[in-house]
């Protein structure tokens, strides 16, 4: 089943998009800071969500990673 039709899958495509992007943005912040707008902005987005949001995305990676570990 593709990411798109499983919930649990989708979520853990966009937690790995968002601390993907502000990774990236840690290591070379023009790489994204050039793409504000258009379709390439998304990565600039998720990586300003990684960057203030920080703590609720580490504590939701963990809930994922406790969550794929145990489930069936």
């Amino acid at each position: 089943m593709s990411a798109i039709f499983n919930f649990q899958s989708l979520l853990t495509v966009i937690l790995l998009l968002i601390c993907t992007c502000a990774y990236i943005r840690a290591l070379a912040p023009s790489v994204l800071d050039k793409n504000k707008t258009g379709i390439l902005g998304i990565f600039w987005k998720c990586a300003r969500i990684g960057e203030r949001k920080s703590p609720y995305v580490a504590c939701c990676c963990i809930i994922m990673a406790i969550t794929i570990l145990f489930s069936e």
